[in-house]
């Protein structure tokens, strides 16, 4: 759930906490439920490096701060780019929606991130 000055927005993820799910991502997906997500989960808060290689949908990046906050928002990634998207420091995770759905619900820098495991709740 993302919590926002617009109120609480529910999306439902898939979790990536392996290598080899995170290096698959959403590659090779050709659509995204409209609250539809994978969220990226780190073993230790790291910076952390994206891109849109063999993705064929345009997506928006919430990189989340090991506090549970949204340390940045990467909007309207490209498909198909080998561009790396940084995540500008340290975070616990990444949540990959679909582009336009930050811009919808507001999304903002220290919006709180709620999924277990984050420092943002359980």
């Amino acid at each position: 759930m993302l919590k926002t000055e617009t109120g609480e927005h529910s999306f439902t993820v898939e979790v990536a906490t392996t290598d080899q799910k995170r290096a698959l991502g959403l590659m090779f997906r050709r659509s995204l439920p409209e609250n539809g997500g994978m969220l990226f989960l780190y073993d230790r808060p790291q910076p952390a490096v994206m891109w849109m290689k063999n993705t064929l949908i345009p997506l928006d990046m919430v990189f989340i701060a090991p506090d549970g906050r949204v340390h940045r928002v990467e909007r309207n990634t490209e498909p198909f780019s080998t561009s790396r998207i940084l995540s500008e420091g340290v975070v616990a995770g990444v949540l990959e929606i679909n582009a336009g759905a930050a811009d919808r619900i507001g999304l903002k820098r220290g919006d709180l991130v709620v999924y277990p495991g984050l420092g943002g709740g359980d």
